[in-house]
């Protein structure tokens, strides 16, 4: 199965134990305190990492935008987090004992969650998946890369990853995403999930999930899913950009459980009988018992055979043995045939 090592060390890989990432956008509303309290929570119900975002009014909008939408960019300012405040989240995820990361929208960003966050992967946004020149500066870095695929046909996804790969690269774990906010379960599509590692074999696949609930997360993990990221927020009542639909706290607990059931669940394709189940043979299984009153001396024939519980006797599959062989003593009807009642 394919896998690649994280800068933190821990290996995604299909079927693996996934990676599951606290998306927490703008949940924090701007405020170090309630960025903070979510590092607790995701840290406290299970999660392997806290993800924000680097953008700044600089960086995700052109003035054009902003010269028509003159309110966007007072709302990117006040629920942006400065390089100051990044920097002080990673220091106290990394104190809590939670992996902190972060997507970046410009170069610069780039080497400052590399630099000064030791971030353990790069992810790349949906929307970016074809900024051809972002991806080679990216992947210049040497750094893992976690893409994402929302909005993208396969066209898309195989230029972008032939893209990171001829800058030297080939550090990629690839997710699968639909950008809709929520994602309606039946336009998840997560067979796209296989789809995606038959094209690209060498790299493992994850899901970023904007879907309500748990259960996609869970049925992607059981497709084999390396990192299920996930929307997440203290309360999902207050007003944001994407906080609507984000998991709080005690859903995203049975989330992380969930998925963890799951993969552990999977097991491997080889069949493997547990010492239990071969106990349970000689309770579970049939015998050959006598279908009527049998007399010593009496040959046997397959119409003297019934099978029934329990399994202790002569398997169903031994009948044709017993053809022909004498009884040395009764054997009363319903009665297991046993190998001392043969001569």
């Amino acid at each position: 199965m394919a896998s690649i090592k994280l800068r933190n060390s821990f290996v995604l890989g299909d079927y693996a134990r996934p990676y599951i990432v606290a998306e927490v956008n703008t949940s924090h509303f701007g405020k170090i305190e309630v960025a903070k309290e979510l590092i607790d929570k995701a840290k406290e119900v299970g999660c392997d990492c806290v993800k924000f975002q680097s953008w700044t009014t600089d960086t995700l909008y052109s003035t054009t935008y902003y010269d028509e939408n003159p309110i966007a960019k007072r709302f990117v300012k006040k629920f942006s987090l400065s390089e100051n405040e990044l920097e002080e989240l990673a220091r106290y995820c990394k104190e809590v004992g939670v992996s902190f990361a972060s997507t970046p929208y410009s170069n610069s960003e780039v080497d400052f969650l590399i630099n000064k966050c030791d971030v353990p992967y790069i992810k790349v946004a949906s929307m970016d998946i074809n900024n051809l020149v972002f991806l080679k500066y990216i992947a210049k870095t040497k750094a893992p890369i976690v893409l994402s695929t929302g909005m993208s046909d396969y066209e898309e996804v195989i230029r972008a990853v032939n893209t990171i790969e001829e800058a030297g690269n080939t550090n990629i774990s690839i997710l699968h995403c639909v950008s809709t906010y929520p994602a309606e379960n039946d336009s998840n599509r997560l067979l796209n999930i296989i789809g995606l590692r038959e094209l690209f074999p060498n790299y493992p696949i994850g899901f970023s999930d904007h879907s309500i609930g748990t259960e996609l997360a869970v049925g992607a993990v059981a497709l084999g899913a390396c990192m299920i990221e996930k929307h997440f927020t203290l309360d999902n009542k207050s007003i944001g950009m994407d906080n609507h639909m984000a998991t709080e706290p005690s859903e995203m607990r049975k989330l992380v459980n969930g998925c963890h059931n799951v993969q552990t669940a999977l097991g491997g394709k080889d069949r493997v009988l547990l010492p239990g189940e071969i106990n349970q043979r000689k309770v579970m299984r049939r015998s050959i018992v006598a279908s009527k009153n049998l007399q010593a001396g009496d040959t046997l024939s397959m119409d003297d055979f019934d099978y029934k519980r329990p399994g202790s006797g002569f398997s169903p599959e031994e009948a044709v043995n017993l053809i022909g062989k004498k009884l040395n003593i009764n054997v009363d009807f319903d009665q297991l045939i046993k190998k001392s009642d043969l001569s």
